[in-house]
């Protein structure tokens, strides 16, 4: 029923011009890592996390997928979704699910390598909002950018240090609008999945940063450290089809983007898939004259425009079923409170 709803008011997208998929690494068999939700890279090791979770707990992946390690701390978090990674090696895990949209507070969770964890609760200024991704600048600044069903992604980054337990302010910086694509995957509808933020990345050098939907990542070039200047640039949109649930999203040193996906469901393989030399896509343009380089052969590109979702009839009617469509989904993804 669903399905004709959407079908009697939105037009298929249009189809997009055939591209080279992403290249899988490995296969994450460990059911353990069911609910891989988020992403971090050095050369030697992928850290990721789960969704949500009773510690704060870290899992240190080697290159073929097989779990090596794990760091925990003595905290139990409400619904941990993102992971990001300090300069001096201190893993930041974004506390800020909330799919009633119900908590006061949200917050962010310190994890050093030997397990020493802090607590730095943080408010927004205008209400309450649902985050999947997580950034941290160049100086280590932390930006909250929000998961919302029309494609309009809010940031948001502390008004001053953290402080903990605090809470610390957040004041908004930025939106960013995505469009609608015709990427297959994500546990809903495209017109939907393809324009919730989930997860994102900051490059080992800052230059670059990428923005996650369930079936794409949106890559923008970083100047001068300038992540809202950055994220009003035109992003070039990468392809990720096919992943179950996508929301774990990390840059390795190389500058290769990796993704994973939830599955949900444990004894379930989910590919790691890795993109080579998607960095260079947004990297800073050769002086005229100078020899372009090549491509990697397996990188996806499409430059997209931020218009949010595109121009619809029977607009009144089309907001509600989106909404129908991510309420259902976001009523199976529940957690438990404090």
């Amino acid at each position: 029923m669903l399905a004709v709803l959407l079908g009697l008011f939105f037009a298929a997208p249009a189809a997009a011009d055939p591209v080279p998929a992403p290249v899988p690494a490995c296969t994450i068999t460990d059911p353990r890592l069911a609910e891989l939700s988020g992403m971090v890279a050095d050369d030697q090791h992928w850290y990721v996390i789960n969704d949500g979770g009773t510690s704060a707990k870290v899992w240190v992946l080697g290159k073929d997928c097989q779990v090596q390690d794990t760091i925990v701390g003595a905290v139990d978090p409400y619904d941990v979704e993102d992971l990001a990674r300090g300069a001096d090696g201190t893993f930041w895990l974004s506390d800020t699910g909330d799919n009633d949209e119900d908590r006061d507070t949200i917050a962010l969770i310190s994890l050093t390598p030997a397990g020493d964890t802090g607590i730095y609760r943080l408010t927004y200024p205008d209400g309450k909002h649902d985050a999947e991704a997580l950034l941290l600048d160049r100086s280590g600044v932390p930006y909250v950018i929000t998961k919302n069903p029309l494609g309009t992604a809010d940031v948001y980054r502390p008004v001053g240090p953290l402080v903990s337990p605090g809470p610390t302010p957040l004041e908004h910086v930025a939106t960013v609008r995505l469009t609608s694509t015709d990427t297959p995957g994500g546990p809903v509808p495209g017109l939907v999945g393809s324009v919730v933020v989930t997860g994102a990345a900051s490059s080992a050098d800052g230059t670059a940063i990428a923005l996650r939907t369930y079936t794409d990542a949106y890559l923008f070039p970083v100047r001068d450290g300038d992540l809202v200047a950055a994220l009003a640039e035109k992003p070039v949109r990468v392809p990720l089809p096919n992943e179950a649930q996508g929301e774990a999203i990390a840059f390795q040193p190389d500058g290769s983007l990796v993704s994973g996906t939830e599955t949900g469901r444990e004894n379930v393989p989910q590919a790691m898939n890795v993109i080579a030399g998607a960095a260079q896509l947004v990297a800073p343009k050769p002086p005229p004259g100078t020899a372009k380089p090549e491509p990697a052969s397996n990188v996806s590109a499409k430059p997209d425009e931020k218009e949010g979702l595109p121009a619809i009839p029977a607009a009144g009617v089309t907001v509600a079923v989106i909404g129908v469509v991510y309420l259902l989904f976001r009523s199976m993804r529940r957690r438990r409170s404090n």
